[in-house]
């Protein structure tokens, strides 16, 4: 038997992909937004499915804390300093070394935003936090490229195609992202993996649907699931008529893609940390920081980043290239900003 078709053989014989579908697949380019508790899963099924290409996008890197519930990450990933991108794209190299898997260690924004979804099929939400959502709602809408939303917290977790000019899209299930300190994080409520496993599901049953040319059998419904109370529902949204009052698919309101409604910092869910980001990408030298930071406290480099303890704090700050930081040891912005224009620069 041809060792590719000895790969996929399960697959094939299912009846809603077979011979065709795998080709398809094979052909087919995903962008993945976020590696973390959604990416992880994702972009493992879509590797071992043989999905030709994906773009694997995350501004993180590995944390002991994220090995509960992400699952291509492992112990020596945490020691590494790793980019979660990075070590992602390593496993994936291992169990699939036909698929092509891009990892990008970068934040994505109103200026990256369309690059990134260009040449892609599918774009699926593997993020953690709901203005960057917006931001591919956005794309989604101006581009013509669909994504599927997802969401988890605790043991609760919800999902939704987004076809444009076809279903409803993330604003009209959600006008604006919830103010902070209004709603639970995973902080506040915390997370289980099979909530995760639930959703991700779904989420890649959608796509292959989309991918192998059967995107009508998909339904256009928000599906909420919640695995403690082993309970299931669906929420049809968004009529034709309805979605014409829309700001996003209707009216053509692109708020986010604009930068209008876009924060240059983030508190990272579950991490005590918040990221920093400065106003245009900039190119920094690694070794200059290095050079220049060793003698404020304990410095650790890599190729992708470098992490500096200084000397009598609890911070711990992560230095990416484009000039993003990660502040760890405060969930306060304005301490990290601080913090950033003290050891980093205005």
């Amino acid at each position: 038997m041809d060792p590719h078709a000895s790969r996929y053989a399960k697959q094939i014989l299912f009846h809603g992909i077979g011979a065709e579908g795998q080709v398809r697949l094979g052909q087919a380019s995903v962008l993945v937004a976020g590696c973390g508790a959604l990416g992880t899963a994702l972009v493992e099924g879509l590797v071992r499915a043989g999905v030709g290409r994906v773009r694997l996008v995350d501004r993180d890197f590995v944390d002991l804390s994220n090995l509960q519930r992400q699952v291509l990450f492992d112990e020596d990933d945490v020691a590494r300093g790793l980019p979660k991108a990075v070590a992602a794209a390593n496993k994936l190299g291992r169990i699939n070394h036909e698929v092509t898997v891009e990892p990008l260690v970068t934040d994505i924004g109103p200026d990256n935003v369309l690059a990134l979804f260009q040449g892609m099929d599918l774009v699926l939400d593997g993020l953690d936090n709901f203005e960057t959502r917006f931001l591919l709602n956005d794309a989604s809408l101006e581009t013509g490229i669909p994504w599927i939303y997802a969401g988890c917290l605790g043991a609760h977790g919800q999902t939704m195609p987004v076809i444009p000019g076809q279903t409803a899209c993330l604003r009209c299930l959600i006008e604006s992202p919830p103010d902070p300190g209004t709603a639970d994080t995973c902080d506040t409520a915390g997370i289980i993996q099979p909530i995760l496993s639930a959703i991700t599901a779904l989420q890649l049953v959608n796509a292959f649907k989309l991918l192998v040319g059967r995107g009508d059998e998909i339904e256009p419904v928000l599906t909420l699931v919640d695995v403690w109370d082993n309970s299931h529902r669906k929420l049809r949204l968004g009529t034709a008529q309805e979605r014409q009052s829309c700001p996003a698919c209707g009216l053509g309101q692109r708020d986010w893609l604009k930068g209008e409604r876009v924060a240059r910092s983030s508190v990272l869910c579950g991490r005590n940390a918040v990221q920093i980001s400065p106003a245009e990408r900039l190119r920094l030298s690694l070794d200059d920081l290095a050079t220049r930071l060793a003698p404020v406290g304990t410095v650790l480099q890599n190729a992708f980043l470098l992490r500096l303890e200084p000397t009598g704090t609890d911070y711990q700050i992560t230095l990416f290239p484009d000039g993003r930081a990660i502040i760890k040891g405060t969930e306060d912005p304005v301490v990290a900003r601080s913090v950033y224009a003290r050891y980093v620069g205005a």
